[in-house]
């Protein structure tokens, strides 16, 4: 095993695009690249070969990503992408689903089927290319396009995947055995299946997307499920026993009323609400004084006294 690596720097910025592309393709599956910027693109990918199993490290500046029927056509062979990201963040869609990529998270593509990506600022990932001939899990649909976070049980999957590409040939071959067995575990955890002994996990997974899309008015129950790759009945099950989805939703946006409130004091309320997640200000007033015992108005004149308003 050795480690190979390819940089844009190695040719004319002219042609740093072009070789860019062409990297991608040779490393990964064939997609369509398309920097983000007119000039100025840069690009390096560091690759092991692991009997099969791809390693790779990349770092880049903003692209699109995107693979289509007509790239698919006529390839034999179909892979699994596991996407782990270490810095910046990327937005995935795959299978009607979108999913934000943030450091750390963990999130599975199925080369057989389009997808896309787009990576609105310099960042860098690791990718692990797995045939899915390998691969105990087959049914890739369900796990595709949902971003699993960095911390809890997934990020021991991440952590170890991480460092497959630091070890010597003898030993890492050793360990892709147990690397597939992880990401089969992954994958179930993706599409939200063995809930009754990964509830937890899933109760995080669906906590940590509504901390994140809070602020959406139009979020609910529907939308948060399918961006988690459960079904409703699955995320209700999962927060049985802890805060509820209403009352969670509630909270997040409250709190976030109060960070704009102290953040942006000349803002009226109707304008809070509604970068807060709420319909109105009238909404807002009723979850703000339920959950903190005073209104949003009580709540910035306090802060004006106490002259913690900026």
């Amino acid at each position: 095993m050795r480690q190979v690596t390819w940089s844009t720097s190695d040719v004319e910025p002219r042609e740093a695009t072009g070789y860019w592309r062409d990297l991608v393709c040779a490393t990964f599956v064939r997609v369509r690249v398309d920097p983000l910027a007119d000039e100025g693109f840069t690009g390096t990918v560091s690759h092991t070969d692991l009997g099969g199993i791809g390693v790779s490290r990349l770092a880049a500046q903003p692209q699109s990503v995107r693979r289509d029927r007509a790239l698919i056509a006529g390839e034999d062979d179909g892979y699994l992408l596991a996407n782990i990201q270490l810095t910046g963040r990327g937005l995935v869609t795959q299978h009607g689903r979108a999913a934000v990529l943030d450091p750390g998270s963990l999130l599975f593509v199925d080369s057989t089927e389009p997808y896309a990506m787009e990576f609105t600022g310099a960042f860098t990932q690791l990718v692990i290319r797995i045939p899915q001939a390998q691969l105990a899990r087959r049914d890739l649909r369900a796990s595709t396009a949902v971003a699993l976070p960095g911390e809890g049980p997934a990020g021991v999957v991440t952590t170890f995947l991480s460092g497959l590409g630091d070890l010597a040939a003898p030993e890492a071959r050793d360990l892709v055995p147990h690397a597939l067995g992880l990401v089969g575990t992954a994958l179930g955890w993706a599409a939200g299946s063995d809930l009754d002994g990964n509830a937890e996990f899933v109760r995080e997974r669906i906590q940590r997307f509504l901390r994140l899309h809070a602020g959406d008015p139009g979020l609910d129950a529907e939308t948060v499920a399918a961006a988690c790759g459960v079904s409703r009945r699955t995320l209700f099950r999962a927060l049985a026993g802890s805060e509820s989805f209403g009352a969670q939703l509630r909270r997040l946006r409250v709190t976030r009323a109060q960070e704009l409130l102290r953040a942006k004091p000349s803002w009226p309320l109707d304008v809070v609400a509604g970068a807060s997640g709420f319909a109105g200000a009238a909404q807002l007033h009723r979850a703000f004084k339920a959950l903190t015992g005073v209104t949003p108005g009580e709540y910035r004149r306090g802060m004006r006294r106490h002259g913690t308003g900026h």
